[in-house]
């Protein structure tokens, strides 16, 4: 076979792409007949395809690059790392440098008395990972009985059995099942299912929820709870200001372990180093990838409180992956935030691409198809609807709507995501005002163009 480049004709490339690759979350084979969008470069907030287009990446890849792309100082510490120590473990009581010194680094960004990492290669290991640490956390207390962790509807916690089975998307239960003891309550979503009710009554009562099934349980079998501080793949789901409060009163009431998510919302999402802080959580564990290394390496881990720590270290604790701490994804990371440090980049999101950004994001509920604009720091989200008034949704399946919206968007050359019928963001955290503007005009087209198809269609009145 010939080599296979960015030069290539795109049919050759799709050609070769349907014949051989397996696209996660893909039918693959009606993929193989439509072809792939190929995407060779990328800049900043910008991508190139094999055919030229310059497309705005509204999702920083998958919530990740959130540096930008093409900053070659990383790609400069890879290349160090590699020709120094390429790749060691940490297992048989051996350590190495960038691990160290991430680890270290982690710690002095956390919140106060998150000092410990145990590593892992995504969020998804990581979330595993943390299966196994709560309950063997509460085995060496003497607890072995408390092996139940509760987590939420429509939460996402990735797509391994461990992580699919934390979160609460049927689909993925659907395709091989899920662990035993795992349960969950509803999600803190009020467009969808607020109802008559305030939005600080509904976060309140989807909150007590917990404390419910805690009881309902027994508190003497319950490990822990997980959630995100805003649920990201479930559609950018930000929770009433009532819940997170009352969800860390009933855990710290019946002394249960909090496992926060920030896998997304970690390393400046929300304008914070973390949403926990953004959210005022206090939590045992704080999952992490994506951000850590703004996916120009697969890294993740477990932020683990000093309590929690102390406990674990007191006995073995058989887990751990070949890249636990991997030395050329562990240097490229730190790299990443000595970046995020230097430059100021939660800062930015804070105080510069947020607040700018939230004004005209707000301002596209004033379309006739969208109902509610939310956004957080640097995610966000637009329920569509056909009647703003009631919160009705589509008569066509659910994510038929989305599913146009985004296609449009693509043709626009703007990459926004759907979840069901939500149009959801999370461009990378060094977007400027000026690549906002873009952003939401060509948002703005693309709502426009699938507002006039469904009308013409009779899906709309």
């Amino acid at each position: 076979m010939n080599k296979i480049t960015n030069h290539m004709p795109t049919a050759e490339l799709q050609a070769l792409d349907a014949a051989h690759h397996m696209h996660p979350f893909t039918a693959n084979a009606a993929l193989g007949k439509k072809g792939a969008r190929i995407m060779t470069q990328g800049k900043g907030v910008w991508l190139t395809d094999s055919e030229g287009n310059k497309i705005i990446d509204g999702m920083a890849g998958l919530w990740c690059v959130n540096i930008g792309y093409g900053r070659p100082e990383l790609g400069e510490v890879a290349k160090r790392q590699m020709d120094e120590l390429a790749y060691y473990n940490t297992f048989f009581q051996t350590s190495h440098v960038p691990a160290i010194a991430l680890a270290a680094k982690i710690a002095e960004l956390a919140p106060e008395g998150m000092n410990h990492t145990f590593f892992a290669g995504s969020g998804s290991e990581a979330n595993d990972t943390n299966i196994r640490l709560v309950r063997r956390y509460w085995d060496i207390k003497g607890q072995p009985e408390k092996r139940i962790i509760i987590a939420r509807t429509n939460g996402y916690h990735g797509s391994t059995i461990g992580g699919g089975s934390l979160g609460g998307m049927s689909g993925i239960h659907a395709h091989g099942g899920k662990i035993a003891g795992v349960v969950h309550i509803g999600e803190p979503n009020y467009w969808d299912q607020g109802g008559d009710m305030t939005p600080e009554a509904f976060g309140l009562m989807r909150a007590q929820e917990l404390e419910k099934m805690i009881l309902n349980l027994g508190v003497e079998n319950v490990a822990a709870f997980i959630g995100e501080p805003v649920q990201g793949a479930g559609g950018v789901i930000i929770p009433p200001s009532s819940y997170w409060p009352e969800i860390q009163r009933i855990v710290d009431k019946y002394g249960i372990l909090l496992i926060a998510d920030e896998v997304i919302t970690g390393f400046g999402r929300t304008g914070n180093w973390f949403g926990s802080q953004t959210f005022g959580i206090k939590p045992h564990i704080m999952t992490i990838a994506k951000g850590l290394s703004s996916g120009y390496q697969p890294i993740g881990g477990s932020i683990v409180c000093d309590e929690v720590a102390a406990v674990l270290g007191s006995d073995e604790f058989n887990h751990g992956y070949t890249y636990s701490g991997h030395p050329v994804a562990a240097a490229v990371a730190l790299e990443n935030l000595r970046i995020m440090q230097e430059e100021k980049i939660v800062e930015h999101v804070r105080d510069v691409a947020h607040p700018y950004l939230k004004a005209k994001w707000e301002a596209l509920a004033d379309h006739p198809m969208v109902g509610d604009a939310q956004l957080v720091g640097l995610m966000g989200s637009i329920a569509l609807t056909p009647n703003k008034e009631k919160r009705a949704k589509f008569s066509s399946d659910t994510g038929t709507v989305g599913y146009r919206c985004r296609e449009r968007c693509f043709a626009n050359n703007l990459i926004m995501r759907h979840v069901g019928d939500r149009m959801i963001i999370a461009p990378p955290l060094v977007i400027t005002p000026e690549e906002i503007d873009v952003l939401i005009a060509r948002a703005k087209t693309s709502l426009d163009e699938c507002y006039a198809g469904l009308k013409a269609d009779g899906l709309f009145k």
